[in-house]
C-alpha cells in the first residue's frame, strides 16, 4: 500500500472514531485542572492529577505503554522497532476559567458543531487530537520505526517545574517532534518571556479623606484581565457622589464598562474589559488599566496610593510596547516587545503588579530588566523576578520545519503562509528540535485564555488527521 493510500485509510479511521474522540475531550474538559503546587502524590493538585491519570489510563486501554515521573508528568508511548523518539509535547493544565461564560467552563458541552470549555484549544483539544492520531495509526497497522511519545505536561501555564522534573527522569529525549500548542503553519521561533512582580510599600494613611481599601484584578500573568475591582472608603462621611460622577463621565466618554455599588460603608467600583492571551494583549481590553485610570482621577488621602496610581498611568497605562517603562525593544524577525500587566493587588500597606513580557529573539532578559530598573529606581519601587524563558530560533529551512510545512500545505491548500515567529511560549523551549505545529489555523480568532473557549468538531478531526500524517512521516522507517 502506498503512503497516500495508507494515510487515507487512517483519515477514515479518525472520522469513524469521531464520537469516541469528542466524548474523551468532553470528559477531560470536565476536570478543572488548574495547576496549584502542593506536596504529596499530586504535586499540582488533585484536579490536574485526575486529568493526568485519565490520559494515562486511556493510553493503556488503547494498547500503548506509559511512563509516570512521580505525578510531575509522564508520557504515552507508541513503541517503535528501532532507536529514536518522535515527541508530541502537550499539557493538561489550564488557566483559571474566570467569570462571564455563557456555558459551564467545565461542562464539556458539545453543541452547534463545537466543544465548549476551558482547555478545548489550549491544550486539551489538541492533546486529544494527537492521541487519536496515534490510536488511528495503531488501529490501521502502522509499525513506527521510531517510538512516538505523547508527553503530558502538567504545569505549562505556571512554572514548568513538572516538565523539568520529568525531563530529568525520562529514559530518553525526543530526537524531533512538535507541540500542538500554537499556530499553523509552523512556529519556528518564540520570543523570550519574563514574569515578575513590581512591588511598592505604601505608608499608613493619616487624617480623614478618601481611602483605597483594596484593589485587585486578573487571574494569571499570561492573560489580559477582563475584570478588576476596587473598594474605596470616605472617612469624612461616606459621600461618593464625586466618584459616581467620575465613573459616569468615563463611561460616556470612553465606553468603559464600569459599575458602582455600596459595600458596607464603602463603595465598590468594578470594571469589565476583554480577556486575551498575554502574548496578544492588543486583542483584549485590560480591565486593570481602566480601573487604574479611573482611580487616578480621584484624590486619595494616602500620598503613596496617589503616587502609585500616577506611576501606573504615566509609565504603563495602555502602552503595550514597554516604551514608557524603558524597555521598548524590537527586531526585524520578531517585532516589538510586548508588555502585559496580568494581575494587580493593592491593600492599605502594599501594591503589586504581575507583569508578563515577551521580548524579541535578538534581545536578553538582562537588557529588559536594565531599562525597567532605571524607571523603578526613580519611584523607589522594586522587582521580584519569577521566571525567564529564553527565546528559541530554528531556521525556516530546517528539515523538521520543511516536513511539517509540507504536511500542513497538503491538508489545507494554503501555500501562502510562512513559518512564524510568535510571542507565545510553548514546550518547544523545553527540549531541542521541537516546534509548535498548530492547533490554531490562520485567520481563526484566538479563544485560548478567554471566556467561552471552544473548538469546532471539524477542526478536531482535521487536527487528528494532520497530526497522524506528521507522526507517520517523522516516525516511519527510512527508505
Amino acid at each position: 500500500m502506498t503512503d497516500k493510500a495508507f494515510l487515507e485509510t487512517v483519515n477514515k479511521k479518525i472520522s469513524e472514531n469521531k464520537t469516541e474522540m469528542l466524548t474523551s475531550l468532553s470528559k477531560l474538559i470536565s476536570i478543572p485542572s488548574v495547576a496549584v503546587e502542593t506536596e504529596g502524590a499530586a504535586p499540582f493538585g488533585e484536579e490536574v492529577d485526575r486529568a493526568y491519570r485519565l490520559m494515562l489510563e486511556m493510553g493503556e486501554e488503547s494498547g500503548f505503554s506509559t511512563f509516570d515521573a512521580d505525578g510531575y508528568g509522564g508520557h504515552i508511548d507508541y513503541d517503535g522497532t528501532e532507536d529514536g523518539v518522535v515527541g508530541i509535547v502537550g499539557h493538561l493544565d489550564v488557566v483559571p476559567a474566570g467569570d462571564g461564560w455563557d456555558c459551564d467552563p467545565y461542562g464539556g458541552q458539545i453543541s452547534d458543531g463545537y466543544v465548549y470549555g476551558r482547555g478545548t484549544t489550549d491544550d486539551k483539544g489538541p492533546v486529544i487530537a494527537s492521541f487519536y492520531a496515534m490510536k488511528a495509526l495503531k488501529q490501521c497497522g502502522f509499525e513506527p520505526a521510531k517510538t512516538v511519545r505523547l508527553i503530558l505536561g502538567l504545569d505549562e501555564e505556571t512554572n514548568w517545574h513538572g516538565m523539568k522534573y520529568y525531563l530529568e527522569r525520562t529514559p530518553d529525549l525526543p530526537d524531533a517532534g512538535f507541540t500542538p500548542d500554537g499556530d499553523f503553519p509552523v512556529i519556528r521561533a518564540e520570543k523570550g518571556i519574563l514574569i515578575f512582580d513590581i512591588v511598592a510599600k505604601l505608608p499608613k494613611s493619616r487624617g480623614k479623606g478618601l481611602e483605597l481599601s483594596s484593589a485587585s484584578g486578573g487571574t494569571a500573568a499570561n492573560a489580559v484581565p477582563d475584570f478588576a475591582r476596587a473598594v474605596v472608603n470616605d472617612t469624612t462621611g461616606g459621600k461618593y457622589d464625586l466618584i459616581r460622577e467620575t465613573a459616569d463621565s468615563c463611561r460616556s466618554a470612553y465606553g468603559w464598562d464600569i459599575s458602582c455599588k455600596g459595600v458596607g460603608r464603602g463603595l465598590e467600583v468594578s470594571v469589565r474589559g476583554k480577556a486575551s492571551h498575554g502574548a496578544h494583549p492588543e486583542e483584549g481590553v485590560n480591565a486593570v488599566s481602566i480601573l487604574m485610570d479611573l482611580l487616578g482621577r480621584l484624590n486619595f488621602l494616602n500620598d503613596g496610593v496617589t503616587d502609585f496610581l500616577a506611576f501606573y498611568n504615566d509609565r504603563i497605562g495602555y502602552d503595550l510596547s514597554g516604551e514608557r517603562m524603558g524597555c521598548a525593544i524590537a527586531d526585524e524577525d520578531s517585532g516589538k516587545l510586548v508588555f502585559n500587566v496580568g494581575k494587580m493587588e493593592i491593600d492599605k500597606g502594599s501594591a503589586k503588579l504581575t507583569v508578563n513580557i515577551r521580548y524579541p529573539i535578538s534581545a536578553s532578559g538582562e537588557q529588559v530588566y536594565e531599562g525597567i530598573m532605571k524607571v523603578l529606581d526613580e519611584y523607589g519601587y522594586g522587582i521580584v523576578k519569577f521566571r525567564e524563558q529564553l527565546p528559541i530560533n530554528i531556521d525556516a529551512d530546517a528539515e523538521l520545519v520543511s516536513t511539517l510545512m509540507n504536511i500542513y500545505r497538503a491538508h489545507t491548500g494554503d501555500t501562502e503562509s510562512r513559518p512564524l515567529v510568535i510571542g507565545g511560549g510553548t514546550y518547544a523551549r523545553a527540549m531541542d528540535n521541537i516546534v509548535a505545529f498548530g492547533a490554531r489555523f490562520p485567520n481563526e480568532p484566538e479563544v485560548g485564555h478567554q471566556r467561552n473557549e471552544k473548538i469546532s468538531i471539524d477542526n478536531m478531526i482535521r487536527l487528528a488527521q494532520i497530526y497522524a500524517e506528521a507522526v507517520y512521516e517523522l516516525a516511519k522507517a527510512e527508505d
